[in-house]
């Protein structure tokens, strides 16, 4: 194993990406969100990905020269072209001007449309909190889930994420994959060769499966499918937001995220943020997180969301990264290519 800075890893996954033909402002956005994401023991949403969008930058998958525009703005709604790139610069330039919004009107809905995987989503989510503001995020994927009762993937994984801040401590940060598990949990231990629980996964003939690279081609349940369609429901909630709404493609329209050839997958990404001050007031938003936080904690064992993340995160800050060496060789190769 390797150990790397933040700053280092940083450097070989924006080398990496820069190689692969995305421009400064993507390679730097990216680097930024995949190297977060394994420092807070994400490894499905961390390096691992880079390889993968590597491989759809030279491919034509993503765009590397794409650059974010706001494409339209009425009131408190907001339109952002990724124009087929990677979406993190996307994401960046979507909560910046859903934050200014929000300050002026007290609420924003900002979507993404034309856009990529966008990763650990309420990461994207962060400099709201420390704008003093609440946000919720949506997106969809290709398709990787059935409709309730059916047996073929209709529906992505489509996470749903939010962020509450504190007066003077962390922000909760929740943050949940509406499949049973996150579908990089499969990419993890099929690379690793391990199998998977029952429950997580079907396979293409829509029959249960422990063998992760069945359950990549065949599908994933939602959560609670076993004892209630909600799951299901959820997905298809996320699905409408960020495509009906915004204009994004559906995710059965979008090829794989884990194969190397496929169309560009035109997703799409939602926020919605919302300044407290113009509600409930400051002060009054403040209180009563606190109050109920404080019920929370009356209980043993009571863990705030997204604690666990923050001190592994704060732990590599100090301490870096433990990082495979056929990883690092990985990044080192990728860094050398010609785009």
């Amino acid at each position: 194993m390797a150990q790397l800075t933040l700053s280092q890893a940083t450097a070989l996954v924006e080398n990496a990406l820069a190689a692969a033909g995305a421009n400064p402002t993507m390679a730097r956005s990216v680097a930024r969100a995949l190297v977060l994401a394994e420092s807070q023991g994400l490894s499905g949403h961390g390096l691992s990905r880079v390889g993968q969008y590597c491989t759809h930058l030279r491919n034509g998958r993503a765009d590397g020269n794409a650059v974010a525009t706001v494409a339209r703005q009425k009131g408190a709604a907001v339109l952002v072209n990724a124009g087929t790139g990677l979406a993190f610069p996307a994401c960046d330039l979507a909560i910046a001007t859903a934050i200014s919004t929000a300050r002026e009107l007290g609420v924003c809905f900002a979507g993404v449309t034309n856009s990529h995987h966008a990763g650990v989503m309420v990461d994207h989510l962060r400099p709201v909190a420390a704008a003093g503001m609440v946000a919720i995020a949506f997106a969809n994927s290709p398709a990787a889930m059935p409709a309730a009762g059916g047996r073929h993937p209709v529906f992505g994984t489509n996470p749903v994420a939010a962020i509450f801040p504190r007066r003077s401590d962390d922000p909760l940060m929740i943050d949940l994959s509406l499949s049973e598990v996150a579908r990089g949990k499969l990419m993890v231990a099929a690379k690793e060769g391990k199998a998977i629980p029952l429950g997580w996964a079907l396979d293409a003939d829509g029959e249960p499966t422990t063998d992760p690279q069945k359950g990549m081609m065949g599908s994933m349940l939602p959560v609670g499918a076993a004892s209630s369609p909600k799951g299901a429901m959820l997905a298809l909630m996320v699905e409408l937001m960020v495509t009906a709404v915004i204009g994004a493609q559906f995710g059965f329209e979008a090829s794989s995220f884990f194969v190397d050839e496929g169309n560009q997958p035109r997703i799409g990404q939602a926020f919605i943020v919302i300044d407290p001050g113009a509600l409930a007031g400051t002060d009054t938003y403040y209180d009563r997180m606190e109050t109920v936080i404080a019920e929370m904690l009356r209980d043993d064992g009571v863990r705030l969301a997204g604690a666990r993340r923050l001190a592994l995160e704060r732990k590599a800050a100090t301490d870096g990264l433990q990082v495979a060496d056929a990883m690092v060789a990985q990044l080192q190769k990728l860094g050398q290519a010609a785009p």
